[in-house]
């Protein structure tokens, strides 16, 4: 059931999506009212958050059964004695799942609202908190009368004229959420080093790659280095994680994240993907990129993509110009990732995104160009197939792997009915409810 108006996005690019799930080959499978349906309850999920909390646990430094003791008690502490389950995944051993509480629908809201804050605001003030989906609140507007949704009350930890003082960048909490419309446990310097904060869909990434020790493994755009330091893991920490990334506060982020899980396997540079392929052999032996043809066992491609799979999001505000960039930067990295790998090696793309030009599309243009390239079985496999629309056979839309949030009923959960509910169902909904994701697999049988 929908509570938040569904997603936003710029005319243009509402038009494109609605052409990309509405597709000839769609349609002529589904029918267009199924087509329409389905693309209509997307784009309601698209605004609400994931039903479900996944966390991963570094298993490099203690058990799933520990960490699950410890994480229940924290959670019991912060939902003041709520029993909310903390479920494990049969086929993803090493996540944690808590089901997300909410909408609730009795909250009362409050005179001074923060997405304006009344004039005499101060510390301490109960407020009520909204989200301007439009983006046209003005900065130290008394007023607002455009779109906005309701997102709970909280209590200010400033007052109006400390959130407006230009004396500096604001930084530290604004707003002490009391009572949010979705309730969710705060992760915020909760056992830091024994859980990490990823989405579903991004655990599974890993595990489909399936580094083992010893190996050379790339990660090409890597940070903030959640997928790295989990490939470590997998790995026991044995062998040589190689993360890249072209931004360097990033690359510090996912150093910072390595040895705050206490692995020695990852080695983080600042780098151009698109640029780390090396022509000819290096004198300075130096370890980092760019790199030799065919020296990696396994590559990680999660790349840079438009990112409309993200949840919740209620407001989309990219042109069509800038989405459709992202396509011919794919190409060039998954192009290198190609020279990269050793004959017999796997690579993986991913994105967090859900058209077809970014996924299918890239798929299809891939087999083509590079003969060299098989579609593999996915394991563990638990989103649905490809979708119809960039010509793959029903074979190979089998093998890849997408994970689509209309795919799941657009549900509340209140205490009651998690008690109600069988832990395998629960499972269900967590592989459904899911942010929008895509994965492919390939192994390179030769040399180009």
């Amino acid at each position: 059931m929908s509570f938040f108006p569904k997603i936003s996005f710029q005319h243009e690019v509402e038009e494109y999506l609605t052409k990309v799930f509405k597709n000839n080959e769609l349609i002529a499978a589904l029918g267009t009212q199924e087509a329409e349906s389905k693309y209509k309850s997307l784009l309601s999920h698209l605004s609400h958050p994931p039903g479900f909390t996944t966390v991963r646990v570094n298993t490099h430094l203690a058990s799933v059964k520990h960490v699950k003791k410890l994480l229940f008690e924290e959670i019991k502490k912060q939902f003041k004695g709520l029993c909310v389950p903390v479920l494990e995944h049969p086929k993803l051993q090493d996540i944690l799942l808590i089901p997300v509480i909410g909408p609730r629908r009795d909250l009362k809201k409050h005179a001074s609202e923060v997405i304006v804050g009344a004039h005499f605001m101060k510390a301490g003030d109960l407020v009520s908190v909204y989200s301007d989906i439009e983006g046209k609140c003005k900065r130290g507007a008394k007023e607002f009368e455009g779109v906005k949704v309701f997102l709970g009350n909280g209590i200010s930890a400033l007052s109006r004229s400390e959130i407006f003082s230009s004396s500096g960048p604001l930084n530290g909490m604004g707003i002490r959420m009391t009572e949010p419309v979705y309730l969710s446990p705060s992760f915020d310097s909760v056992l830091p080093s024994l859980l990490f904060l990823q989405n579903l869909p991004s655990v599974v990434v890993s595990h489909i790659l399936n580094p083992q020790p010893g190996e050379r493994i790339l990660d090409m755009c890597a940070a903030p280095g959640g997928k790295t330091t989990h490939l470590a893991t997998l790995m026991h920490d044995q062998g040589e994680v190689i993360a890249m990334d072209k931004i360097a506060n990033k690359v510090k982020k996912i150093k910072q994240n390595a040895e705050l899980l206490q692995l020695n396997c990852v080695k983080a540079f600042c780098y151009d993907g698109t640029r780390a392929l090396s022509v000819e052999k290096r004198e300075d032996e130096q370890e980092g990129p760019p790199f030799l043809p065919e020296s990696f066992d396994r590559i990680l491609l999660d790349a840079p993509c438009s990112g409309m799979g993200q949840r919740p999001n209620m407001a989309y505000s990219s042109t069509l110009k800038e989405v459709t960039s992202y396509q011919p930067l794919q190409r060039k990295l998954f192009a290198v990732a190609v020279k990269l790998l050793k004959p017999g090696g796997v690579l993986v793309y991913s994105t967090c995104t859900i058209t077809l030009s970014e996924n299918e599309e890239q798929v299809a243009w891939a087999l083509k160009t590079f003969p060299c390239l098989q579609l593999q079985p996915q394991e563990p496999h638990i989103g649905g197939e490809g979708m119809r629309g960039a010509g793959l056979s029903l074979d190979q839309l089998k093998l890849l792997q997408r994970f689509d949030p209309s795919a799941a009923t657009l549900q509340g959960m209140d205490i009651n009915s998690l008690q109600d509910s069988r832990e395998d169902d629960l499972i269900s909904l967590a592989n459904k409810d899911c942010i929008g994701f895509f994965i492919a697999k390939f192994i390179k049988s030769n040399s180009e």
